[in-house]
């Protein structure tokens, strides 16, 4: 073969390439005829595990970004060093975003919810989402039998009351009497706490009379029992959920950082009315829920708030639920 002369097979292939060439070049020139227009549909507010016989779903009441996490978490340290952790944990250094999550318990018998979110007065800033994510998640706040308050902040209380009207109709309510004597004395007239008294005043005292206050150590039905807590108020309290050999530990706010305040769990905390026993009684939860390598939920973890410790060092990182509770 002379270098003039081409073969049918190279003709064939030039000529392929060509009208290749030629196709994708009308393509390219083509402009786009239909845009997809961006969803802006929200991620569900609801997740459900199964615990035994008990049927477990956390309800997201919002998510508020805010500068931070320091100094609300590591109060005593720099923020070089707050933010040096976060670097480190792959997270912003001055803004951080904090979720709020009841936690709704199907016993077979009752239908018992753990704190209420801010209720109708937050949702102008994107807050009180709990009974239209109850909604979506299957029940109705007329429903619940129970509403268990683990403490009395204004984001835990908040859906109690709506106006004069009961958040819950059909409700009986269990509180701890530490945390209700403490909210309630008028010694805390003048001092940073009365905010929070008179959230208590318009929120609590209400459903006083429908009201069952507990000691730490009671159960609140077969299954479920309560356990001091103290530090981030004076009366807060976990609970240990169990059914049929299954167990979960909610945790409330003992620990509300997935990283500041798991990783850190000696570093203080702005929130917690005793600062140095809401340290202790944070080694102390956290050290149990490693120890016994039990799941635990956290009404300010990250949605859907559920997980493990893996001890780190002196804390412990978080392990993100998966399909552990599927199986």
């Amino acid at each position: 073969m002379t270098p003039y002369e081409i073969s049918r097979r190279d003709l064939f292939l030039a000529s392929s390439a060509i009208a290749g060439g030629l196709a994708m070049s009308q393509v390219m020139s083509e402009p786009a005829t239909a845009a997809v227009p961006l969803s802006g549909a929200k991620s569900p507010g609801f997740k459900r595990f199964k615990l035994g016989d008990f049927e477990i779903t956390t309800l997201l009441d919002g998510l508020r970004p805010s500068d931070g996490p320091f100094p609300t978490f590591g109060a005593d340290q720099s923020q070089e060093k707050v933010g040096e952790l976060m670097r480190a944990n792959f997270l912003p250094e001055t803004k951080f975003v904090n979720g709020f999550a009841p936690v709704l318990i199907n016993t077979g018998s009752e239908l018992i919810l753990f704190d209420t979110g801010f209720g109708a007065a937050g949702r102008d800033n994107g807050f009180g989402q709990l009974e239209a994510n109850m909604k979506a998640a299957g029940y109705t706040p007329d429903q619940v039998s129970t509403v268990v308050i683990t403490h009395m902040h204004g984001d835990h209380i908040g859906g109690l009351m709506n106006g004069d009207t009961p958040g819950f109709a059909n409700a009986r309510y269990i509180a701890g009497q530490i945390e209700y004597d403490f909210w309630t004395d008028p010694a805390r007239t003048g001092t940073p706490a009365e905010a929070g008294a008179k959230g208590v005043a318009a929120k609590v005292k209400p459903l006083a009379e429908k009201t069952t206050f507990i000691k730490a150590g009671d159960a609140i039905v077969s299954g479920i029992t309560s356990e001091a807590a103290y530090g981030h108020t004076p009366g807060h309290m976990i609970f240990h959920v169990e059914s049929a050999g299954k167990r979960v530990v909610l945790t409330a706010d003992t620990a509300n950082h997935y990283v500041a305040a798991l990783q850190h769990p000696e570093w203080e905390v702005a929130f917690d009315t005793d600062r140095a026993k809401g340290i202790e009684t944070r080694k102390r939860v956290l050290d149990m829920i490693a120890t016994d390598r039990v799941p635990f939920i956290g009404y300010h973890m990250p949605f859907p708030s559920a997980g493990y410790l893996e001890r780190l060092g002196s804390g412990y990182r978080f392990v993100p639920v998966t399909y552990q509770f599927d199986v």
